[in-house]
C-alpha cells in the first residue's frame, strides 16, 4: 500500500520546532488566560514577516518517541498497513492546533467567544475554512492536498457567480481517534476551502493577483505550513494594490493579506448540552455578552430544506503594515455557528442514539453566500458604530 507522505515530510524539514507528539495536543483553553469581550485592534497588528508564535508551540511536542515515518509503516494485527491518517494522527492535530493557535492570536472575538462558551461546554468544531486565489496553483487544490493526505474525502462544489467564487468542501476521515476531546482533540472538523475565479475579474486585479502569487515561487506547495506558522507565501503588499483589489472584490483583498490564514472556525452547536445547543439560544447568549453578528440576510441564515443552521460575529479589525510602510486596519478573521438537525427518516430515533451521520450534512449556497459577508466592509462598518 503506498502511503502519499509528501507534504507531510516537507512540513517536517521546514519546521524543526515541530516534532511528533501524543495524540492530544493542548487545547488552548489551558494556555491562554481570560480575556474581557472588549476588542481593541492595536493588539492585534499583523506582520507577516514576524507572525504571531502559534499557542501549540509554546509547548514541548516531543512525547511521542517514534518517528511518523515508522509510525506511518507499521501493520495492523491482521497483516495490512494502518491507514496513513491512523499513523499521522497525532502529527495532524498538531498542525491544526497550530492553525487554531495563530487564528486565536489574531482574533480576540473568537478566543473570547470559545473561552465563554467552552467555560461550561465541551466544544466540537463543525469545520475549518480557508480562502485562496484559483490562479498559478493557488487555488481549492493547495491547500487540500494537506487535507486529502490525511484521509479526507472531496464532497460536493458549490459555486457563487456574484462573487465570483468556488467552494469545495472535505469530510473528515472515520478511522479517528479523539479519546472524547474538546476542540482540534475532539471530532475531526469538515474543511470548506474556496477559491477567487481570477480569471473572471478586471485586467487590473488580475494582474496584481498574478504578480504576487508568480513571485511567491512554490509558495503554493506549502500552504498548510504558511496557515500553521501564520505567514504569508508572497511579500507584503502595497496598499493601493489592497484598494484597488478591495473595491472589486473584499475578499480579494482579505486574501491578498491575510493569505492561507483559517478564515474562521465553526461550533457545532448541536453537540452542546446546556440550552445553547439551540442556536437561537446560543446566538442570543453571543450578543448578550457584547458580540455582534452578522446580520446580512437575517442573523440566522437557514437552508431551504431547514436542517442547517448558521450564524457568525464579524471579523475583527486588525492593523496590517503594507510594503509601502502604511499601516491600516483591514478585516481578518470570524467566528461562525452551526446546528445540523437530525434527518427526516432518522427523527423518531432516541436523542442520546442520535450520532452526526443522522443529521443534515454539507453546506449550503444561500447561507454560505451570507456568511461570507462576515469580512465586508459594510459589516465592520456596523460593527464599529
Amino acid at each position: 500500500m503506498t502511503i502519499r507522505l509528501s507534504t507531510t515530510m516537507t512540513m517536517l524539514r521546514a519546521s524543526s520546532t515541530i516534532k511528533n507528539t501524543s495524540i492530544s495536543s493542548p487545547s488552548f483553553y489551558s494556555l491562554v488566560p481570560r480575556r474581557p469581550n472588549t476588542v481593541n485592534p492595536t493588539r492585534n497588528f499583523i506582520s507577516p514577516s514576524k507572525s504571531p508564535l502559534p499557542l501549540n508551540l509554546k509547548y514541548s511536542m516531543s512525547s511521542n518517541k517514534q518517528s511518523l515515518g515508522t509510525v506511518c509503516s507499521s501493520k495492523s494485527d491482521d497483516g495490512f498497513h494502518d491507514s496513513p491518517f491512523e499513523g499521522a494522527e497525532s502529527f495532524f492535530r498538531g498542525v491544526l492546533a497550530s492553525m487554531e493557535g495563530v487564528y486565536l492570536s489574531r482574533n480576540p472575538t473568537a478566543k473570547s467567544v470559545l473561552e465563554l462558551v467552552g467555560s461550561e461546554e465541551q466544544i466540537s468544531y463543525d469545520h475549518f475554512a480557508f480562502r485562496t486565489f484559483a490562479v498559478n496553483g493557488y487555488g481549492i487544490d493547495s491547500m487540500a492536498k494537506f487535507f486529502l493526505d490525511f484521509g479526507y474525502t472531496p464532497r460536493e462544489e458549490l459555486r457563487f457567480p456574484a462573487k465570483k467564487l468556488r467552494a469545495l468542501w472535505f469530510s473528515p476521515p472515520s478511522n479517528t481517534i479523539s479519546h472524547g476531546g474538546a476542540g482540534v482533540n475532539g471530532p475531526l472538523p469538515r474543511i470548506f476551502i474556496s477559491e477567487l475565479l481570477v480569471d473572471q475579474m478586471s485586467p487590473q486585479t488580475q494582474e496584481i493577483i498574478r504578480k504576487y502569487t508568480v513571485n511567491s515561487g512554490s509558495g503554493n506547495k506549502h500552504a498548510a505550513l504558511a496557515s500553521a506558522l501564520g505567514t504569508l507565501t508572497w511579500e507584503k503588499p502595497l496598499y493601493n494594490e489592497f484598494q484597488q483589489l478591495a473595491r472589486e472584490s473584499e475578499y480579494a483583498a482579505w486574501t491578498l493579506v491575510n493569505g492561507y490564514a483559517v478564515n474562521h472556525v465553526t461550533i457545532s452547536a448541536h453537540h452542546l448540552k446546556s440550552h445553547l445547543r439551540d442556536i437561537k439560544s446560543l446566538n442570543q447568549f453571543i450578543e448578550e455578552n457584547g458580540f455582534r453578528l452578522n446580520s446580512e440576510g437575517g442573523i440566522l441564515k437557514v437552508s431551504p430544506d431547514g436542517l442547517l443552521l448558521q450564524s457568525s460575529t464579524v471579523a475583527d479589525p486588525v492593523y496590517f503594515e503594507f510594503r509601502d510602510g502604511q499601516t491600516e486596519l483591514v478585516p481578518c478573521s470570524y467566528i461562525e455557528f452551526a446546528q445540523r438537525l437530525v434527518l427526516p427518516q432518522y427523527s423518531n430515533l432516541p436523542s442520546n442514539e442520535v450520532k452526526e451521520h443522522h443529521r443534515r450534512d454539507g453546506f449550503e449556497v444561500g447561507n454560505a453566500d451570507k456568511i461570507f459577508e462576515s469580512t465586508s466592509k459594510e459589516q465592520l462598518t456596523r460593527r464599529a458604530a
